[in-house]
């Protein structure tokens, strides 16, 4: 059996409830991959053994797997945050979000990290919406709702982003460092507007980069009303505030 040592200079958070089914091939998948990533496991105190699987798997992947457990479910925003101030707090110098369900290739990364290893760039996101619209599996109406929703969002913020909602990001460790994320407010999905919008702001190089987006095939969706009602309103706040100087 291989075992794995040494810190990389690149590690990818991946939020967890109940992703028993998933997480063990989502870390397979990224530890096969050419480029050497790390991966640190967020997981919201899974009733279904989540967490017990990824300490499993850490005797195989000494040194490159990481778990953190929180003590409940408290929202996806502030499980990033936690495991963001988490890679700071190590010699990480790329710091990727990406979902544990296969909604994001895996493979993907390499491209994503290429793109963010090159002068200028800060951020890098992995979007659906840069070039037409890149969603398999989806409901037409999920589909129109998740674009008209990051329409909105460009339109109020004047970001020149076209996937605005996208959970698929690299980070060079200066970008998290500049934003203050203890001042994050949004815990569902606006909180990829959030952070989006805080780069913006301190002028960072933003870059989309095409990729395709598969709806989960195991596991169920964590969407819901209050999520979306969050991004809504949150976003013409978050914009009045920047604009009183508040930001």
């Amino acid at each position: 059996m291989q075992k794995y040592f040494g810190m990389h200079e690149a590690i990818v958070v991946i939020p967890t409830f109940n992703e028993i089914e998933n997480i063990e091939p989502i870390i397979r998948a990224v530890f096969s991959l050419e480029n050497k990533f790390d991966i640190l496991v967020v997981d919201d105190n899974s009733p279904d053994g989540t967490a017990s699987k990824v300490r499993e798997l850490q005797s195989i992947y000494s040194d490159r797997l990481h778990l953190e457990v929180r003590n409940e479910k408290s929202g996806l925003g502030t499980a990033y945050i936690h495991g963001f101030k988490w890679c700071l707090e190590r010699n990480y110098n790329y710091i990727f979000e990406m979902d544990a369900d296969f909604s994001h290739n895996p493979k993907d990364l390499n491209r994503l990290f290429l793109k963010c290893q090159q002068p200028e760039i800060d951020m890098v996101i992995g979007s659906r919406y840069v070039k037409g619209v890149n969603v398999v599996n989806w409901p037409l109406s999920r589909v129109l709702l998740s674009y008209l929703a990051s329409i909105y969002v460009r339109v109020i913020t004047g970001m020149r982003i076209y996937d605005t909602t996208a959970g698929f990001v690299c980070y060079r460790r200066e970008v998290l460092e500049a934003i203050d994320l203890d001042e994050i407010k949004f815990i569902g999905y606006a909180f990829q507007i959030e952070m989006k919008f805080k780069a913006y702001l301190k002028k960072f190089k933003i870059v989309e980069i095409p990729i395709v987006f598969t709806d989960r095939v195991r596991g169920e969706s964590k969407l819901s009303g209050n999520i979306i009602y969050e991004a809504v309103f949150g976003v013409i706040k978050m914009r009045l505030k920047s604009l009183f100087g508040r930001e």
